[in-house]
């Protein structure tokens, strides 16, 4: 019996049913992205070292694979997540204390001889902003079983990717709709917005937060430590970052009538931390790959809803590999049009 659908009619819904699918699948695993997101990103972070390693210095793959998964659990991960336990339980305290926050608000009053709190429920404001930080820092470890289950699927990806990927790397050439010119520029774009974006951006913070800490506690400032931890992670933010520690900082202690304090920690920000930031932005910008602060900051707004505190990383990161399709798009267009024959562009309509 022949069947009823045209070859036509097939393929529609052949391509029907596989976004279908693929619609379903998306959903199901929607909460744990971070894991796919993040074997992506480690394995283009460690690839020149596996490279260097098995493919150079004919080591064993799998013991070179499991080196590095246990290295980026050590060095990357569990520190992250230490950093984000830490933060989280103080922000809870802060929470629950937020007295304490008012008293320099209320000498600073005085000083100024203005009435702040009397116009904004201060109450309000720091109980809701508090209450987000914590939601968003806890959205990274959202329950031990999830969390289990997306580390557990971000390195089980990530073996795979290096144990079989020949495999891998044919299997994208083969299924993304791109030539492989296309794709060899797509994969050196990628690396230099990992560089940029993970590598780079987190060697930033940690110099920042390391910075802001010492500065925090040369002056006397109570848990330096843990205003150096916010840094870190505030660093993220281009622009803004680290002012919104050492900014509030050099105030409440001019606020206290602490002037040397306070001038001290102002003047160290301004001149060295804000300057130490720019030039490693700079170089780093240089060397790794330079994404302008914009798409930054508007990749932590759309990521951090999305991901919770991981998305400080990953929301630039998709926006900017977003921009780069783009880019890859029209370039597309403009190979297809450069080799177009002179008949069939004189038959295309004109560019607008």
């Amino acid at each position: 019996m022949a069947n009823i659908y045209t070859p036509r009619q097939q393929r529609v819904l052949l391509i029907v049913s596989i976004l279908v699918l693929a619609g379903f699948i998306v959903a199901g695993l929607r909460q744990y992205a971070t894991a796919f997101l993040g074997a992506g990103i480690l394995y283009v972070v460690f690839r020149p070292w596996f490279t260097k390693l098995v493919h150079e210095k004919k080591w064993n793959r799998l013991l070179v694979t499991i080196l590095l998964m246990l290295f980026s659990l050590i060095v990357i991960i569990m520190p992250f997540v230490v950093l984000t336990l830490l933060l989280a339980g103080r922000v809870r305290d802060v929470v629950k204390n937020y007295d304490q926050l008012l008293k320099p608000l209320r000498k600073l009053e005085q000083s100024l001889g203005v009435s702040i709190s009397e116009q904004i429920d201060i109450q309000s404001v720091v109980g809701q902003g508090a209450s987000l930080v914590s939601s968003q820092l806890n959205s990274v470890l959202n329950g031990t079983l999830d969390f289990v289950v997306i580390i557990g699927l971000l390195y089980f990806a990530l073996y795979f990717m290096f144990m079989e990927e020949e495999k891998f790397l044919a299997g994208l050439r083969r299924y993304l709709p791109f030539r492989d010119k296309t794709l060899d520029d797509l994969g050196e774009e990628l690396r230099n917005i990992v560089n940029a974006n993970v590598v780079g951006q987190a060697a930033i913070s940690i110099v920042q937060g390391i910075l802001t800490g010492l500065t925090l506690w040369i002056f006397g400032v109570s848990d330096a430590a843990f205003w150096a931890v916010v840094a870190f992670f505030l660093s993220f933010i281009p622009v803004l970052g680290t002012p919104l520690v050492w900014g509030p900082a050099g105030i409440i202690a001019l606020s206290q009538g602490d002037t040397g304090k306070g001038v001290g920690i102002l003047l160290v920000g301004v001149i060295v931390l804000i300057n130490v930031d720019n030039l490693l932005r700079i170089w780093l910008g240089k060397r790794m790959g330079d994404v302008h602060p914009l798409i930054v900051l508007t990749g932590i707004v759309l990521g951090v809803p999305i991901f919770g505190i991981t998305g400080l990383v990953f929301g630039p990161l998709v926006l900017a590999y977003f921009v780069l399709l783009i880019r890859v798009f029209a370039r597309q267009n403009q190979r297809i049009q450069a080799e177009k024959s002179p008949a069939e562009k004189a038959d295309s309509p004109p560019t607008p």
